[in-house]
């Protein structure tokens, strides 16, 4: 089992930059193929970004390809969102997940994902 602690939400105006860090528990984080979501007021999740247990493959949503980039580091037990050229529809509570492996759901079903964390918020003002 894993923990995820979300990290780095905050208020900024469009155009701004912002980091989100997750870190996780356990010694088995590289086994994880990680991944973050958001979730609007009134709205679904929806997948933003996932990278694979090495890092070589990263995959995003259309709607952030070009400005935001996801990383980790598996010998700290971490995974990063770095978000740029934020816009006020980029407004959500950010979530970390962790896939264990053996779904038959697509990367981008929130149902693939085994751990998630708590959230964090971001606010993206016009």
């Amino acid at each position: 089992q894993v923990q995820l602690v979300e990290s780095g939400g905050g208020l900024v105006q469009a155009g701004g930059s912002l980091r989100l860090s997750c870190a996780a528990s356990g010694r088995t984080f590289s086994s994880y193929t990680m991944a973050w979501f958001r979730q609007a007021p009134g709205k679904e999740r929806e997948h933003v970004a996932a990278i694979s247990k090495s890092g070589v493959s990263t995959y995003y949503a259309d709607s952030v390809k070009g400005r935001f980039t996801i990383s980790r580091d598996n010998a700290k037990n971490t995974v990063s969102l770095h978000m740029t050229d934020l816009k006020p529809e980029d407004t959500a509570v950010y979530y970390c997940a962790a896939d264990r492996g053996g779904s038959n759901y697509p990367r981008w079903s929130s149902i693939r994902y085994d751990y998630w964390g708590q959230g964090t918020q971001v606010t993206v003002s016009s």
